[in-house]
């Protein structure tokens, strides 16, 4: 017992820092934000030139948070935003099934061969594209792609693998000040790029008839309903048999819903293409960050860019090599194609993978776009890109409503916490079925 408490001490000592670091800066912080959401704390009423008593409101701002249309508008915009995660997630899978399997040859004069076709094949396409109009850039680019691929035949996925991460490694500002700059609808050079084709589009429409485009998004719609429906019965079926659980089941469904509404997109533009290109102008390139209708898918495919090779595509890959041969092995003496692999023995060992990014990345979709939303727009065009931490942002330090400001953050706790016990309740249950 004397020896337990000789021992005490040094223990304490040396847990001190940690738990005065964590009592300091996570603890109090959180007592004292909790505390804050109950209280009418207003930097414009309480201030050293207009000292006004802080007094407890209790549920006022919460009441008052649950009446304000902007907190719903903005909750709105958090949700636009995380349509892209079933995007991102079947990217990454995507990303992750493609450099999993080798792509080097065996003979090395073969390796040699297609790298050399690589280099010709890409500075033939930019030398074409330089003679219609695009400029050295264009070539440069051609010659960048087709070294790369050039580089994968020789050394294999790791160069690609590497490549794909490479987006994760920067700095988040400093990437996002650059796709600033490339959104730029006058001199960013997306729209340098895009106008010309969008160009070459016009003339397209206007010499096809209209019926052509509008019946191509009709089918586009039908090939969308019809696909979601077979593709949904199919994982239905599939989980009525127990070739998986409920948890796949669910992220299957959320996927297939995903790709078909991407195809009733296009069937939308294919339709109101005749009507885009009646103007005089014909089809413009984007104003991007300063057109409501545009900001958010911008900055969404500024995400996809940054997440699709990131840390899931090497969750994907760790968990595609921890799958064991045997699985594969059977598979392919009972005659499984490639899809019939996939779907009957990848997807379903990648279970515990997906459902661990699922849930990480709803946590992260719901109290994310701070940074965005700061540095790109600043929350705007009229608030078309401010999420629920930005608002967090601006009620707490623009306006100066600390109270109402907290009493946001701790609804958003709610919101996450309440999402992810039903993501464990749900899919932690069955996702080893």
């Amino acid at each position: 017992m004397r020896k337990h408490r000789t021992d005490l001490l040094p223990a304490a000592a040396f847990l001190a820092p940690n738990l005065i670091g964590f009592l300091a800066f996570v603890g109090f912080p959180l007592i004292f934000s909790i505390s804050m959401a109950f209280t009418n704390w207003d930097l414009s009423l309480h201030n050293r030139y207009r000292n006004e008593p802080i007094g407890w409101i209790w549920l006022r701002n919460f009441q008052d948070l649950l009446s304000h249309p902007d907190f719903w508008k903005y909750f709105g915009n958090t949700l636009f935003f995380m349509m892209a995660i079933p995007i991102g997630i079947a990217g990454s899978l995507f990303l992750a099934v493609l450099l999993s399997r080798p792509l080097r040859s065996r003979s090395p004069s073969a390796r040699w061969v297609l790298a050399v076709g690589s280099l010709a094949s890409f500075a033939a396409i930019g030398l074409f594209l330089m003679a219609g109009g695009f400029g050295a850039a264009a070539f440069v680019f051609c010659m960048l792609a087709g070294g790369v691929l050039a580089l994968g035949f020789t050394t294999g996925a790791v160069v690609y693998r590497t490549l794909f991460y490479l987006p994760a490694f920067t700095s988040g500002v400093a990437v996002y000040l650059l796709w600033k700059q490339m959104y730029n609808p006058i001199r960013g050079p997306i729209n340098i790029a895009l106008q010309p084709v969008l160009d070459v589009l016009t003339a397209w429409v206007r010499g096809t008839p209209s019926w052509f485009w509008q019946g191509s998004g009709y089918a586009l719609w039908a090939v969308a309903v019809l696909g979601v429906l077979w593709l949904g019965l199919k994982v239905l079926r599939a989980w009525a048999g127990r070739d998986f659980g409920i948890g796949t089941g669910l992220m299957s469904l959320i996927a297939v819903v995903a790709g078909g509404l991407v195809l009733y997109g296009l069937g939308w533009v294919a339709v109101h293409l005749p009507e885009m290109v009646a103007s005089k102008e014909g089809l413009v390139a984007p104003k991007w960050l300063s057109d409501v209708a545009w900001a958010k898918p911008a900055i969404m495919i500024m995400g996809l860019w940054m997440g699709i090779g990131g840390g899931n595509m090497l969750l994907y890959i760790a968990g595609i090599s921890n799958i064991p041969q045997e699985l594969y092995e059977a598979a392919d003496i009972d005659g499984a194609g490639r899809w019939q692999r996939f779907w009957h023995v990848t997807w379903p060992q990648l279970a515990p993978t997906t459902f661990f990014i699922v849930v990480m990345s709803v946590i992260g979709g719901l109290q994310g776009g701070f940074e965005q939303a700061r540095t790109m727009t600043q929350g705007g065009p009229y608030g078309a890109t401010t999420t629920l931490s930005y608002f967090v942002y601006t009620e707490g330090f623009e306006t100066g409503r600390l109270g109402y400001a907290s009493a946001v953050a701790w609804a958003m706790f709610v919101m996450i916490f309440v999402l992810t016990v039903l993501n464990y309740r749900f899919g932690n249950k069955y996702v080893n079925d």
